[in-house]
């Protein structure tokens, strides 16, 4: 649109002074947050990774580009880090187990932080196909 001030009107464009751009709305990025939540929650209740894989799935594809690569991120940590941790589950029969878990359980909450920290800048995490962090 042009200023009238300005410029001459283009032909068919519809001048008025009440006319406003409205701003560009901003992606929620609520529910990303609170599968973040879920995920670490997942250490004290067990279960709430689960939900959050789930609510990851639901939303894939609903947003801006890099919210969506949120929750691939989300989706491939969860199974990521289940794999990792039948893996280690079944090396603590040979005791080296004990320190993947351990390792794993900062994996996981290092890339929980990583994306939530994404989020609040309002950019995708970086290295979303990583196996690592």
């Amino acid at each position: 649109m042009h200023d009238s001030r300005n410029e001459a009107p283009i032909e068919g464009e519809i001048i008025s002074e009440y006319t406003t751009k409205e701003p560009a709305k901003e992606p929620d990025t609520t529910i990303a947050m609170v599968n973040y939540v879920l995920y670490l929650a997942s250490f004290v209740v067990g279960f709430t990774s689960v939900i959050g894989v789930v609510i990851a799935y639901m939303y894939q594809s609903k947003g801006p580009a890099w919210l969506d690569e949120h929750y691939r991120y989300q989706i491939r940590t969860f199974w990521i880090g289940l794999l990792y941790g039948i893996i280690a589950s079944v090396l603590t029969l040979v005791l080296i187990g004990f320190p993947l878990l351990l390792a794993l359980a900062v994996w996981f909450i290092v890339r929980c932080v990583k994306g939530f920290k994404g989020l609040q800048e309002k950019r995708a995490p970086s290295n979303v196909g990583s196996w690592l962090l």
